[in-house]
């Protein structure tokens, strides 16, 4: 019988430090030797992140089942080369719904149930049948949310729990925190990482690792300080660096001793395998990138997480450095608004996915400019809706073309509600998610990049409307993937344009820095040849 053993990553001081790629970085040192399968325990009453407006969680991460989760997941697919599971994901709201179901059909037997210990057990049980059911040899179990929020006790205790039932050489607690510099003072101050320590051990976990997010290397005396008041050995605290790509963390990690700390707790042999990552991040860039991501949920860029981490991936490979501009397209729908002003040192534009009317014109207004002036465009989900709905407005010649979400009385209704998804009228988990083989049309510049067929992974509800395809179509525009029986338009392009593409799928869900999207190694690809084609004009 496989003997699983245990990472619990909890976080401390404040939101946003990075438990995630944290947890991820540690699973990618063990990830070449072991199964390695991650959990998230989010503590919000939502059953998934599906519902959530970008700009409260940031982006939702859509996996292959269908499954919303949080966008964590995101990092752990791109680290750990996995396809991760909806059960991998559990939020207190779906445990509510799970145990006030199983009350409801009686399997308490008529017992009072209570958060400990039915709450907590079913947590627990949780945790085991995911590390039976996927033969994890290593369970990564992050607890989302910072240690002293009222939603993640029941989580924390049930990870409390795990050392006593499976023993403390299985159970390893791994607690990040953050460590400021006070300017006015000019050190790092570790009160902060001593108090959220002391919240931990309040809830009955020591950790076994600390890690202090920091913006440079912890002094060697900051960190004895930090031991000596957390109960952890000198060498069990580690510098959580401010860095460059996030793709670095691994191997800083390993360089800090965190694989010997996993050695001798679990009894392992751990040989990790960083250099094809090392390789790509240390190639000089040939040319700098100037991008502009487009969209309405500028003001959170975990928004678009995945959209940025495809992007880096595809220019590692390029070995271009990217200067990412971020335009809120809300700002760009007035007539006196100069969208060439905007976009006049921009090599290449991505529209990515959303949903609802703020900024659409924008949105509109900018690939309009794209189209006309050549320049390189990734439309995603949303974005090649609203390429498909700029195209008939503007080439087509028929005005007033929209989408009925937008619009329900539209004269042209290029873009309309997927059949399945009438008469649906709840929100959570109903659009059509996860992912689908798209079939390319041979002779296209997508068969080129994805070959017959392409697994790619959705979320929406919204389509082309197959009744104006022939229209479209006859007017220069391809659309050159399509779902099996060719009823649902997936991707778009228009041949004549240096890169004009668009996909109903969201391709970034998909790409890593081993395997990057190929929409977006082309995308980048295109603007690198258009940059370089203007600096022969000049």
């Amino acid at each position: 019988m496989r003997t699983t053993r245990f990472i619990i990553i909890t976080g401390g001081v404040l939101s946003g430090l990075g438990k995630g790629i944290a947890a991820a970085s540690i699973g990618r040192l063990l990830a070449s030797q072991y199964k390695v399968v991650p959990v998230k325990l989010d503590g919000y009453l939502n059953v998934d992140p599906g519902t959530m407006n970008p700009t409260e969680h940031g982006e939702v991460f859509v996996l292959d089942d269908g499954a919303e989760v949080d966008m964590d997941f995101g990092h752990y697919e791109r680290f750990l080369g996995v396809q991760c599971r909806r059960e991998w994901g559990l939020t207190m709201g779906r445990v509510f719904s799970e145990i006030r179901e199983k009350e409801r059909r009686g399997d308490y037997l008529g017992k009072t149930v209570q958060y400990v210990p039915h709450v907590t057990d079913h947590i627990k049980a949780h945790l085991h049948r995911v590390a039976v059911e996927h033969a994890a040899d290593v369970l990564l179990v992050e607890v989302g949310g910072t240690v002293g929020d009222i939603e993640t006790e029941l989580f924390l205790e049930a990870c409390r729990q795990l050392k006593g039932d499976v023993g403390a050489d299985r159970v390893l607690y791994v607690h990040l925190t953050y460590v400021p510099v006070l300017d006015a003072v000019g050190e790092p101050k570790s009160k902060p990482t001593q108090q959220s320590v002391a919240l931990l051990r309040e809830r009955g976990i020591q950790p076994d690792v600390i890690i202090g997010r920091c913006r440079a290397p912890l002094p060697d005396a900051l960190k004895r300080k930090i031991a000596q008041f957390c109960d952890v050995p000198d060498t069990a605290v580690i510098s959580g660096v401010d860095v460059d790509s996030v793709y670095r963390i691994p191997a800083s990690y390993a360089a800090q001793g965190m694989v010997a700390l996993l050695e001798r707790k679990f009894a392992m042999t751990i040989t990790p395998r960083l250099d094809a990552w090392e390789s790509l991040l240390t190639a000089p860039p040939t040319m700098n990138l100037r991008i502009a991501l487009c969209g309405k949920y500028t003001a959170l860029e975990d928004s678009y997480a995945s959209v940025i981490e495809a992007l880096r991936h595809a220019a590692a490979h390029a070995r271009v450095a990217l200067d990412v501009r971020w335009i809120e397209t809300t700002d760009l729908e007035g007539p006196n608004d100069d969208v060439a002003a905007v976009l006049r040192d921009i090599d290449g534009v991505i529209v990515p996915g959303g949903f609802g009317a703020r900024g659409i014109e924008g949105k509109i207004r900018v690939i309009t400019y794209c189209r006309e002036h050549n320049i390189p465009y990734l439309g995603l989900c949303y974005g090649m809706q609203l390429a498909v709905i700029e195209y008939a407005r503007n080439v087509c010649g028929l005005a007033g073309a929209h989408t009925t979400e937008i619009d329900p009385r539209t004269p042209h209704p290029v873009i309309d509600l997927l059949p399945g998804q009438r008469g649906i009228t709840t929100k959570g988990a109903t659009m059509r998610l996860g992912g689908n083989d798209v079939h390319l049309r041979r002779g296209t510049r997508a068969h080129e990049l994805l070959g017959d067929v392409a697994r790619l992974r959705f979320r929406h509800r919204y389509e082309v409307n197959p009744l104006l395809v022939t229209t479209l179509e006859m007017a220069g525009l391809v659309f050159s993937g399509a779902n099996p029986d060719g009823t649902i338009m997936q991707v778009v392009e228009l041949p004549r344009h240096p890169f004009f593409f668009g996909t109903q799928a969201h391709p970034e869900l998909t790409s890593s820095l081993d395997h990057p999207s190929p929409f977006f190694r082309a995308f980048v690809r295109a603007a690198c040849e258009c940059v370089a084609s203007r600096a022969i004009t000049l």
